[in-house]
């Protein structure tokens, strides 16, 4: 987790940023500087069950009421002396760093794998040496905070990122977890978990501008020193060779040559004394080796900026108004933007680089305003300006205006995400064009496909302008796939069936709205795509436009062409710098970091606005689970859970507990049997064994048999009329598939229903349990009530 190497380099070359403190002396300092304030602290919760699971027994499991009677002397150590405590858990996976999630999860298989093959050798548990979190802690944890009235949430973006701005924006008294993501964000302090001595109420505090002293950087340049040592984001491999020429260059001055430690040394000191001479004058891609890699690294990088941050090394144009003939419009649609991402531009500008002149643009494109294009001010500078894509208003545009007026290019800048393309289409390299793109500074265009212009196209933005496309990846389904993603719709999948699978998948992707486009945005897809994941294969789609996808894709970024969908266009017309607002997914507090458009359009698998919010409010006040995310965009994941691989007698959680899922898809998103809309599809990136999880499994709804039909979700979750309590455990008794035991449940007290529910769904799915495990079950339920903490502390095991 964090900064690859940081945490060990803070240990062993600079342990004096690290300093013991004391919680009582600093909330009596917070409250004497704040009057009327309540010290806070933001609690990363899932850096810290590692340290609040005490329980001898973690293989087995069940020791809920020790594990929860450790988390009540936690909130209570703090709250005595009146610290406020908020604890924040992952909501989701961001696509950048779904990777990272998958590496993770394969490392997990062989550590879980161990620790089977120690209990067969020994018959005997582990030592805590080799202690894994128990299953569904996380999840349970949360709801244990909330029963002790503790303020829980749960992210809907990065998690370290939610926690940082809390802390920030909250003037919190500090940050207590444990991941060096935390010593890169500028926020309030950082607190160790794993040193935290309840008793004492200390532990040690890392010191972000200690850390920036002993590196000689600010603390404006942690967040690019972070991307080149490598991080969830940018993998430790990118820099590889970047970061050997430092280590070179510095160890041949230096009589120390500890490598571990001197590699983040020549780094700092490659940034210091080298990168800061050009700093302003030079952007990052002429003195780095970001390559291909670029706009990957500004990702890396932007993703430390906190609401109101910028960094220093985005080139960005002084803010302020800049006029039109007859229309002033601002740089910045946020005249306080809370990210400072800013668009690259050109080191001298002369000009400065206005949004859209349509009178009521939806999606601000920079374009020049001078008469003359050859003086334009490209979007988003390459390192040579003269290579930009400018932009000229023409007073009287009859075609559009297109991307570049030059009559002799000599190097057009085609839409293409391969850096070499073979058949991307230039953007305007005729000198004449009859089919330009305009740029939305025609109130009216009567050809091409305005960018931000149209608030309402009609035809969405095709991706790939030839009307009969010979190369690329057809929408249509192949009728014998020989790879592809797994898709289940089977109550009992054993395998998954391959759908809408490409047999020649190094082709690119042209998607069309269209089928005979000939006006449009040409775009190219990269030969080897690794985003774009279809969300329903419909031969006839009518509200989205499936796309084929490569075997070897990791990251599912659905992609429609519905005409109801407003696409955001990338803002920079360098092909390989995408640092568009699509890598923030709550607009609420991450702000668009190119300062254009400060609301994010997400699509989503719900169309209903307030059905979403609901369930949005649910997901962020840590009140369900998984729910929004298959609402909103069609995609969960589960981790890691004590199974033994070898074991072929009892079938992975993932395939037992799917027919329930799909039935909590079916009823959250509906099993296309209306025909009015296809049939949805969710994205499940679970980890069972043989999975190497190079793609999501691909899931269909299944068919819910509930006694008047399937309630829709404003009757459930938003009616208070006193039916609708029935309605609730009609629906529970469908998911499980129990409609017809409907009268035997209700004769059981409510604690013990759901209970009965897993258990009877349990026994029919899996026909290797036996009667003795109903009957430690039941045990488990009914005769430990009783029973206090410290006996259970003492049961001696039969």
């Amino acid at each position: 987790m964090g900064v690859r190497g940081l945490q060990g380099f803070v240990g062993s070359t600079c342990p004096h940023i690290c300093t013991v403190v004391d919680f009582r002396e600093l909330a009596e300092r917070h409250r004497s500087e704040h009057p009327g304030s309540t010290p806070t602290i933001v609690v990363d919760a899932m850096c810290c069950l590692r340290y609040w699971y005490t329980p001898e027994s973690w293989i087995c499991g069940g020791q809920w009421r020790e594990y929860f009677s450790a988390l009540r002397d936690f909130v209570k150590t703090f709250t005595t002396v009146g610290i406020k405590l908020v604890f924040f858990f992952d909501g989701m996976v961001e696509q950048e760093k779904r990777d990272e999630w998958v590496k993770r999860r394969l490392k997990n298989n062989k550590e879980i794998s161990r620790i089977f093959q120690y209990i067969k050798s020994h018959r005997e548990q582990p030592g805590r040496n080799m202690f894994f979190i128990p299953s569904g802690l996380a999840i349970f944890t949360r709801f244990a905070l909330k029963t002790l009235g503790q303020e829980t949430l749960c992210s809907v973006q990065e998690a370290d990122y939610e926690v940082a701005s809390y802390g920030l924006q909250n003037n919190c008294l500090g940050i207590l977890g444990e991941d060096t993501d935390y010593l890169i964000y500028d926020t309030c302090p950082y607190f160790s978990i794993g040193d935290l001595c309840l008793e004492s109420l200390s532990t040690v505090m890392l010191c972000r501008e200690k850390l920036c002293e002993s590196l000689a950087i600010s603390l404006a340049d942690l967040p690019l020193l972070a991307c080149l040592l490598g991080n969830d984001i940018i993998p430790e491999g990118m820099f590889e060779s970047f970061r050997y020429k430092c280590l070179s260059s510095y160890t041949s001055l230096k009589e120390n040559f500890d490598k571990k430690g001197n590699v983040i040394l020549a780094v700092a000191d490659h940034i210091s004394k080298v990168l800061h001479l050009h700093q302003g004058e030079k952007k990052l891609e002429e003195m780095l080796p970001l390559g291909p890699n670029k706009a990957l690294f500004y990702k890396g990088v932007a993703s430390y900026l906190l609401p109101g941050q910028k960094s220093p090394w985005f080139f960005q144009k002084p803010k302020g108004l800049i006029t039109l003939p007859k229309q002033v419009v601002s740089m910045s649609s946020d005249s306080e933007p809370k990210q400072g991402v800013p668009m690259c531009a050109d080191p001298e500008p002369k000009q400065g680089v206005p949004m859209c002149a349509d009178p009521e643009p939806k999606q601000g494109v920079p374009m020049c305003v001078d008469p003359e294009p050859k003086q334009g001010v490209p979007m988003c500078a390459d390192p040579d300006p003269k290579d930009g894509v400018p932009m000229c208003a023409d007073p009287e545009p009859k075609q559009g205006v297109p991307m570049c007026v030059d009559p002799e290019p000599k190097q057009g800048v085609p839409m293409c995400v391969d850096p070499e393309p073979k058949q991307g289409v230039p953007m305007g390299a005729d000198p004449e064009p009859k089919q330009g793109v305009p740029m939305g500074a025609d109130p009216e265009p009567k050809q091409g496909v305005p960018m931000g212009a149209d608030p309402e196209p009609k035809q969405g933005v095709p991706m790939g302008a030839d009307p009969e496309p010979k190369q690329g990846v057809p929408m249509g389904a192949d009728p014998e796939p020989k790879q592809g993603v797994p898709m289940c719709a089977d109550p009992e999948p054993k395998q998954g069936v391959p759908m809408c699978a490409d047999p020649e998948p190094k082709q690119g992707v042209p998607m069309c709205a269209d089928p005979e486009p000939k006006q449009g945005v040409p775009m190219c897809a990269d030969p080897e795509p690794k985003q774009g994941v279809p969300m329903c294969a419909d031969p006839e789609p009518k509200q989205g436009v499936p796309i084929c996808i490569d075997p070897e894709s990791r990251q599912g970024v659905p992609i429609y062409a519905h005409t109801a969908i407003k696409q955001k266009l990338p803002l920079g017309a360098d092909p390989e710098f995408k640092l568009e607002a699509s890598m923030c997914t709550d607009p609420a507090i991450k702000q668009d970091h190119m300062h254009m458009e400060p609301e994010v359009k997400q699509v989503t698998m719900v169309s209903d606005p307030e059905i979403l919010k609901v369930a949005r409010a649910h997901h962020v006040q840590a009140e369900s689970y998984l729910v929004y995310s298959i609402m909103s965009s069609g995609e969960i994941e589960c981790g890691n859970t004590l199974e033994d691989a070898l074991d072929q007698a009892l079938p992975s959680q993932a395939f037992v507990y799917r027919p329930v899922r799909q039935r909590v898809y079916a009823l959250l998103l509906g099993d296309g049997r209306d025909g009015a809309s296809p049939c949805p599809t969710v994205k499940e990136w679970f980890v069972y064994s043989g999975n190497p999880l190079r793609h999501p499994d691909l899931v269909r709804p299944l068919q819910m048999n509930i006694p008047g039909g399937t309630p829709d979700l404003k009757s459930l979750w938003l009616n208070q009329e006193p039916g609708v309590q029935g309605r609730r455990l009609d629906a529970l008794l469908g998911c499980f598939d129990l409609s017809s035991s409907r009268e035997e449940l209700q004769a059981v007290e409510n604690p013990f229903k759901a209970l009965c529910c897993l258990l009877i769904y349990l026994f029919v799915q899996v026909d290797t349990l036996c009667l003795e495990d109903l009957h430690a079950f039941i045990a488990q339920a009914l005769c430990l009530q009783g029973k206090s903490t410290v006996q259970l502390v003492d049961l001696q095991k039969i």
